[in-house]
C-alpha cells in the first residue's frame, strides 16, 4: 500500500502575479493496518485536504473529529457505521460528516480511495477514539 498524489500548488510572487509554488508527489502515512492517508494541505485556520485509502478489512477504529467532512469517494465502496446504522458509499458518492462518532469499514475486495475537506467546527463536540 502506497499512496502516491501529485500536490500542485500556486500562489503570488512578490508583483502579485500567479506563480506555480509546488509541483511535487507526497506518500502517505499510516496510522493503522489497511489505512493510508495523505495530507495534501494544512491551512492556518485549522482546514485540511487530505485523501485516504481504506484498504479491505482496515482495521476500525471509532471517533469523532472536531471538523465539518467533505468527502468525495473517488474508487471503491465503503460503509460509515453510525450509532446503530450503516450507510454504504460508492465511487462518486458524496458525504457531509458533521462531527458525528463514525467508523470505517471496507467490506468488499478492492481498495476505496476517499478525498476530505476538514473545516474546523466552532462549538463542536470533543473528539474522540
Amino acid at each position: 500500500m502506497t499512496l502516491r498524489i501529485r500536490r500542485v500548488v500556486t500562489d503570488h510572487d512578490k508583483t502579485g502575479r500567479a506563480v506555480l509554488a509546488a509541483d511535487e508527489t507526497l506518500t502517505g502515512i499510516s496510522g493503522r493496518p489497511g489505512h493510508e492517508r495523505c495530507d495534501l494541505w494544512k491551512a492556518p485556520d485549522g482546514t485540511v485536504f487530505r485523501v485516504v485509502e481504506y484498504q479491505p478489512g482496515v482495521a476500525p477504529r471509532s471517533h469523532r473529529t472536531e471538523t465539518i467532512d467533505y468527502a468525495v469517494v473517488l474508487s471503491g465502496q465503503i460503509e460509515m457505521e453510525l450509532d446503530g446504522s450503516v450507510v454504504r458509499l460508492r465511487a462518486g458518492d458524496t458525504l457531509v460528516q458533521q462531527n458525528t462518532i463514525h467508523n470505517w469499514v471496507n467490506r468488499g475486495t478492492q481498495a476505496c480511495v476517499i478525498a476530505f475537506v476538514l473545516l474546523p467546527a466552532t462549538g463542536a463536540k470533543s473528539a474522540v477514539g
